[in-house]
């Protein structure tokens, strides 16, 4: 389907009302002043992605002021060590910036798609991680589908520290980890506080991509950074010290499709109990591909201990195997997605709403069983 210039112009305007505004003042912003724009917002009728909107521009304006950071308009760019708030000369310098590199930021834009390989959802993900390992009676091996550069699968490694209701705290992962995260973690009505293990054995680590990144590589990293909102240094920073951590411990990248290649990557994971995470990447899939996808992991349960554990707007995944739970919607609910535990017993499915999630794991809150 070809995207019109109407339709990208749109796509920048509801990205900075529903997005960045109150998030990020320079992303809502740029993003109000290209929804205005012919030039600007043209740049993205090179994307060969349908779903090409601010993210990309913005990833790609982001990249291009890395590449030439002693100019203007870096003071206003934190993750460059600029510290000038937007201003009346933001938007101008920012345009002809963009405008006088157009070929090359066209270049990025058909070349690339957004990776938001966030590390904080971990936080979101562990105590499910951790269940189902416990489920496994200890050892487990791990598989994301959609991985991008698998920072994720890291997650043994990182260190979590969840603030609850109360000022009671929940500490895991090793003591001295180089990733820290931090979680904010309330309470459903009727809901108990997760127990959790302070180590995660884990025998393997893989990650299934149709375009898995290498964050060795310091264009690949770049690129990876580029694609964080220029004024959150937090999440930069996570990046970056996960990407370092991850050189000592890397998992086995494979490209694939994350249906037709599923059970070629799982069977490089040995042959051992195994969890397969997804995390904000079902929804990316057409309708049918999802449904696939599910039936997928159905088939290789029937051939070793499996769990599927997903963070995922409730409509994408949960809701192929625990259906009729409206509370749950994302659409038309808060926009949290739910974190999900799946297995297959016998060909019997058990699944459940564990929590909703934040966009980027900084807080979630805990469902009743």
């Amino acid at each position: 389907m070809t995207v019109g210039l109407d339709e990208l112009k749109r796509r920048l305007g509801t990205f900075a009302a529903d997005q960045a505004a109150g998030v990020s003042p320079l992303y809502e912003h740029l993003a109000a002043s290209a929804a205005g724009d012919d030039e600007v917002a043209g740049l993205l009728l090179a994307a060969p992605d349908e779903h090409a909107g601010a993210p990309l521009l913005l990833a790609a304006a982001h990249r291009l002021v890395q590449a030439d950071p002693v100019h203007p308009l870096s003071r206003y760019y934190p993750s460059l060590g600029g510290f000038d708030g937007v201003d009346g000369a933001t938007w101008p310098l920012f345009r002809e910036f963009l405008l006088e590199r157009a070929d090359r930021a066209r270049e990025i834009i058909a070349t690339r798609r957004v990776e938001t390989n966030e590390v904080g959802r971990a936080a979101g993900i562990y105590p499910a991680v951790a269940a189902a390992a416990k489920q496994a009676g200890g050892k487990v091996a791990l598989l994301e589908a959609g991985c991008a550069a698998g920072l994720l699968l890291g997650l043994d490694r990182f260190g979590y520290r969840y603030q609850c209701d109360g000022g009671e705290q929940l500490v895991a992962g090793p003591a001295k980890a180089a990733v820290g995260l931090h979680c904010a973690l309330d309470l459903a009505p009727g809901a108990v506080l997760p127990k959790l293990p302070k180590k995660l054995a884990v025998t393997a680590k893989v990650g299934l991509d149709s375009e898995p990144v290498d964050s060795s590589d310091e264009e690949e990293l770049a690129w990876l950074e580029a694609c964080v909102w220029a004024d959150q240094l937090d999440r930069i920073r996570q990046l970056r010290v996960a990407a370092a951590a991850q050189r000592k411990d890397p998992p086995q990248l494979v490209r694939g499709d994350a249906v037709d290649d599923l059970a070629e990557a799982a069977g490089q994971a040995g042959d051992g109990p195994l969890v397969v995470l997804t995390v904000r990447m079902l929804a990316h899939l057409p309708p049918p591909r999802r449904r696939e996808f599910v039936d997928a992991l159905a088939g290789l349960a029937g051939s070793r201990p499996l769990w599927w554990i997903s963070d995922e707007p409730y409509e994408a995944g949960l809701a192929h195997v625990l259906p009729g739970r409206d509370d749950l919607n994302f659409f038309d609910g808060d926009a949290r997605c739910t974190l999900g535990l799946t297995t297959w017993n016998d060909g019997s499915v058990a699944a459940r709403a564990l929590a909703r999630t934040s966009r980027y794991g900084h807080r979630m809150t805990w469902l009743s069983s």
